[in-house]
């Protein structure tokens, strides 16, 4: 695989990690250099670990995840959505707590996904994994810290509108997931 490849490759997977990046810097009060490093760092992590995951698992991967793997992603982008959807009609209050596990796990996973099949695809076509993995991984990184940032800056924009286009955007690539 080229260099260029590689990093047309990265910015691809990098896509949804942006997206919901955004999402978060939009929707949290707490918006500081710690939450940015921790979302980037989420979802670099789960970008850079899940190629080499599916490298070393193509086998399993083949036969018993890949024709789940879509309606988990479905599954998962569609609870987000709707959950940031149905909290654009709450009352708003102060929030405290930016990230919990839970969410930062699924969205690690969720964004992950298609990365996974990427290592297997190169398992396949017997190309080396650490360097690919490690690019996809800085390249997820910046691109979701510049996306949680850009989120931060509309926040002055009427937040319940934009975090329903949000919630709909989460949906629309849990559809695209499907296809």
């Amino acid at each position: 695989m080229s260099y260029f490849s590689l990093l047309i490759l990265a910015f691809a997977l990098s896509i949804d990690a942006v997206i919901v990046s955004f999402l978060y810097g939009l929707k949290y009060d707490c918006k500081n250099w710690k939450n940015s490093l921790i979302i980037s760092s989420v979802t670099g992590f789960f970008q850079g670990f899940f190629p080499v995951l599916g490298y070393y698992l193509t086998g399993i991967v083949r036969t018993y995840l890949v024709p789940y793997a879509k309606f988990i992603v479905f599954l998962i982008f569609i609870l987000l959505g709707i959950k940031f959807i149905k909290e654009a009609f709450e009352c708003k209050s102060k929030i405290n707590l930016c990230f919990t596990f839970l969410s930062l796990l699924m969205v690690g996973i969720a964004t992950s996904i298609d990365a996974f099949s990427v290592g297997a695809t190169l398992s396949l076509y017997n190309n080396k994994i650490l360097f690919p993995a490690l690019v996809i991984a800085v390249i997820t990184f910046i691109n979701s810290g510049i996306g949680y940032k850009i989120g931060g800056k509309l926040k002055h924009f009427p937040s319940r509108n934009l975090e329903i286009i949000g919630g709909c955007l989460l949906i629309i690539l849990g559809i695209k997931a499907l296809f």
